[in-house]
């Protein structure tokens, strides 16, 4: 059974425009322009990135296994995230439970229900994975394999998004999800894009987040987009956002990146826009996997500056009047 409750700004406008005597339409359509017309600057603060992101990488966690005691706290944590910030539950909790390997994984998805009265039944996905792989091969006495950058770095920015648009919702409805099991095969988002075709969601498009805790070097834009030729989505973001964000890294074509993250089972179950962005470029980042992918080698400073500046881009997908990101011929 899924919930769904106005929150933020819109509850608001709605109760402010109600007593003027205005109808719950005009609320809405208001709130809606309100927001994209208003300054995203300083919305995502560098403290509360490195808080999150420091938390979620710790050795407390224990490099963040599926089906560890270490996830169990990592996955705690998102839910009083979202619990403290008004995004509510999609299913009955927060969790959503799977068998993988002889362990229970959980994805935790949270809910910011769309404005518009029609397009809250249409779905953004905006979603990371929060596992890692545990311990790794020992350097200096180290084992622990924290994820940092892989990927608590994605699972950081996807808590900040949802802090915000939980605060200014927009029409359309909007899951933020972080899974488990990716290092497994990418399992926990293939049962939760396997559930929710199963539910009759109506998917838009599924935005994805990994690795993004180091820039990239000597581009034109702030990360790549995975299977950019897939679709129209890098086009129509960087026209939202006005601005170039999002661009074509060969070398995410040479090793099939867009089959290789989570955005990839919801492609597969939906025929609609999955992509995942990253700023991993194979040129600045030398410890994948490794147990110095470390809190102390993520630059907060660009995180903060990324996360930011694609708020418009998001904002843009889930309020435009019709569907405008699309598949590519092929």
């Amino acid at each position: 059974m899924r919930k769904f409750t106005l929150t933020g700004l819109a509850a608001a406008s709605l109760l402010v425009f109600a007593a003027c005597g205005q109808s719950k339409e005009a609320a809405q359509e208001t709130a809606a322009v309100s927001f994209q017309k208003e300054s995203v600057k300083n919305a995502i603060l560098e403290e509360d990135i490195s808080s999150a992101l420091k938390y979620l990488s710790s050795d407390e966690l224990q490099g963040r296994a599926t089906g560890t005691e270490g996830i169990e706290k990592a996955a705690r944590y998102i839910e009083k995230v979202f619990k403290e910030q008004g995004v509510e539950p999609f299913f009955e909790t927060y969790r959503d439970s799977f068998e993988v390997k002889g362990k229970t994984g959980y994805n935790l998805v949270g809910l910011v229900e769309g404005t518009d009265p029609q397009l809250k039944n249409e779905y953004l996905v905006v979603g990371a994975h929060y596992d890692h792989v545990g311990h790794g091969k020992p350097f200096e006495d180290d084992t622990i394999a924290n994820g940092a950058n892989d990927n608590a770095s994605g699972t950081t920015a996807v808590l900040e998004l949802a802090k915000f648009f939980a605060e200014n919702p927009p029409k359309r409805s909007m899951l933020f999800s972080l899974f488990s099991a990716e290092e497994l095969g990418l399992v926990g988002a293939a049962e939760l894009a396997k559930e929710l075709k199963t539910e009759g969601v109506d998917l838009y498009t599924m935005f994805n987040i990994e690795m993004v805790g180091v820039p990239m070097k000597d581009k034109d834009y702030l990360a790549y987009l995975t299977g950019y030729e897939n679709s129209n989505l890098a086009q129509k973001f960087n026209e939202y956002s006005g601005a170039k964000l999002l661009g074509f890294l060969p070398e995410a074509k040479q090793y099939s990146l867009f089959k290789r993250s989570d955005n990839y089972p919801f492609f597969q179950e939906f025929n609609v826009p999955a992509q995942t962005i990253s700023t991993f470029d194979f040129t600045n980042f030398d410890y994948y996997h490794h147990v110095e992918d470390e809190f102390e080698k993520m630059d907060v400073s660009h995180m903060e500056h990324l996360i930011e500046a694609i708020i418009p881009g998001i904002a843009g997908m889930a309020n435009s009047a019709e569907k405008e990101i699309k598949l590519n011929e092929q």
